[in-house]
């Protein structure tokens, strides 16, 4: 009979971890008598990172002895502590490849239903100091589960365990988990999983990504960098001049509206310059660069016309969508450039669409693109336009996008809004769209994207730099995202932790080639891994967690 062998629970604290700090709950230990567990926790229980932790899906964690002293044998441990993997229940009798989503059991007083695997993190790493186990609990079909409360009560070591319904299609934790980080899956199986009305929702939504690869996870146009001539340059604005860029005799792959250029230019000390700079029309390329840094002084003074630039193909995750409901264009400053391109392809392909033209400048002079503008709106029969300046040249008071101006124009609800600008702008604008009630809000970052470091704190606060100590020899690794370039040092690390070391945004979970959160794209050069991934990210990817360069990279980080 399957049994409650113990019952853990552990407080959020703060544990120093390779030289940061992280806020977590893993450290967990076994108590003596009855416990109330909730619809959220067992009493005295906490997690420190909400998001990939707790909530009703994911109530309580389990894990069974069995699997521990499978561990315990394949480290050479000679003994582990009940709570050591995080667990909330300590089990036997329940392994992961019998154990179906869905399944439900009587535990004492309450019962509880599967709902998922265990989240892959690094935490279990940092907890066992094992580096390599958030793969290994994966490859070796032993991730534990997690359960959801459905009649709350109290439970004490020793308590049976007895199985009240069994989950549909019968997919266990093992299949389930392998299904999400393993390749080889099936398209019946990603439907059957999808079908499991107790599936968390955050892995019903990863199954329904898998079975409807989004366009967006489509190849680069070219791999790596290819030359390109400057057809010609045109000022903007006071302070933003276009680039013309193409390539005599051939036609370029086309490039979806809001997409990105990422450009190569030589740099003073003779370490090249790398940037990325929004597609500006749909009509051949032209990136439209605001002056801002050494990059864009050279665009701005030393590029001429029949000048050679190093290209590589347009990418992005920020395009404008198929439908035929309302759209919101709205950016700020150079911001201005994706949302461009976007009003471009509603002009020339889809006219009869609603369009919101918003646009924020300085001044008058600032303002780049108003006659293209006005003209391509000439086109659209329901469009709206409304230009807002925040330091005009008559000295009259600047106005801004607020909450405010954005709920007097009277945007429609069901609209889908595509934000370009600064992070504060994006910020203040994305919450006030979502208050007027339109959900559908898209946003474009010039610059690193957002970090994703899970229960650390203080990251992300100090600019890109060199990192410390004596400068590399080997290949040279660009974060094009970042505009920083800096050579490989032998010393064993992975290319996250150049990146960790230069204070480039990160993004991460596992550390250890599962999750795919660091999937990064490789815009040229070519890397290995170790160790190597369960299961290998897109062509022109890759997962900086576990690579390493092989010759120059160029990552869009």
């Amino acid at each position: 009979m399957p049994t409650l062998v113990s019952v853990n629970v552990g407080m959020p604290k703060d544990v120093e971890w390779n030289g940061r700090i992280v806020h977590t709950g893993i450290w967990k230990s076994a108590v003596s008598g009855p416990r109330m567990v909730r619809r959220l926790n067992v009493d005295g229980d906490g997690q420190g990172d909400p998001y990939g932790h707790g909530g009703e899906q994911r109530a309580v964690f389990v894990y069974q002895l069995e699997s521990i002293e499978y561990w315990q044998a394949y480290f050479g441990h000679d003994s582990y502590e009940f709570g050591q993997f995080g667990e909330n229940f300590t089990v036997t009798g329940l392994p992961d490849d019998e154990v179906c989503l869905g399944d439900r059991y009587r535990i004492g007083e309450a019962e509880f239903e599967v709902t998922q695997p265990r989240v892959t993190c690094f935490r279990v790493s940092m907890r066992l100091n094992e580096p390599e186990l958030p793969s290994l609990l994966v490859s070796h079909g032993r991730p534990g589960f997690y359960f959801r409360v459905l009649e709350e009560g109290h439970v004490r070591s020793g308590d049976e365990i007895v199985r009240t319904r069994r989950g549909p299609h019968e997919m266990t934790v093992a299949e389930v988990d392998a299904l999400l980080y393993t390749p080889n899956r099936t398209t019946e199986a990603l439907e059957s999983a999808v079908d499991i009305p107790a599936l968390s929702p955050g892995w019903r939504q990863s199954f329904r990504d898998l079975l409807s690869p989004a366009e967006k996870h489509a190849g680069p146009g070219w791999t790596g960098f290819r030359p390109l001539t400057v057809a010609k340059l045109v000022r903007e604005s006071a302070t933003i001049t276009s680039v013309y860029l193409d390539a005599p005799g051939e036609t370029l792959p086309a490039a979806r509206p809001g997409q990105y250029l990422t450009v190569r230019l030589p740099g003073a000390d003779g370490t090249p310059l790398v940037r990325s700079y929004s597609l500006s029309t749909i009509e051949g390329y032209r990136i439209s660069v605001k002056r801002d840094g050494a990059a864009s002084t050279y665009v701005h003074d030393v590029l001429k016309a029949g000048d050679i630039l190093d290209v590589a193909a347009p990418r992005g995750d920020f395009v404008l969508e198929p439908g035929s409901g309302p759209v919101v264009l709205l950016s700020a400053g150079v911001g201005v450039t994706p949302v461009l391109a976007m009003l471009h392809q509603l002009a020339t392909e889809e006219p009869a669409r609603e369009v919101w033209w918003i646009q924020t400048a300085r001044n008058t002079a600032d303002q780049a693109f108003e006659l293209e503008v006005r003209g391509l709106l000439a086109k659209l029969p329901k469009s709206h336009a409304h230009f807002f300046h925040t330091r005009p040249e008559s000295g009259a008071d600047g106005r801004r996008v607020t909450g405010r101006t954005l709920k007097e124009l009277a945007l429609p609800a069901d609209a889908t809004a595509y934000v370009c600008g600064p992070q504060a702008f994006m910020d203040d604008v994305r919450e006030a769209l979502v208050a007027l009630g339109c959900a559908d809000v898209h946003t474009e970052l010039f610059g690193a994207l957002a970090a994703i470091n899970p229960g650390v704190r203080g990251a992300g606060t100090v600019a890109p730099h060199q990192p410390d100590g004596p400068p590399g020899t080997g290949p040279a690794v660009s974060f094009a995202r970042s505009g920083l370039t800096v050579r490989w040092r032998d010393d064993g690390k992975t290319l996250l932790e150049l990146a960790e070391a230069c204070a480039v945004p990160t993004r991460w979970a596992c550390r250890s080639g599962v999750c795919h959160t660091c999937d990064t794209p490789l815009l040229a050069g070519r890397t290995t891994y170790d160790p190597a991934p369960l299961e290998l990210p897109p062509a022109g990817r890759i997962l900086v967690c576990c690579a390493r360069p092989v010759t120059d990279v160029v990552l869009d980080q």
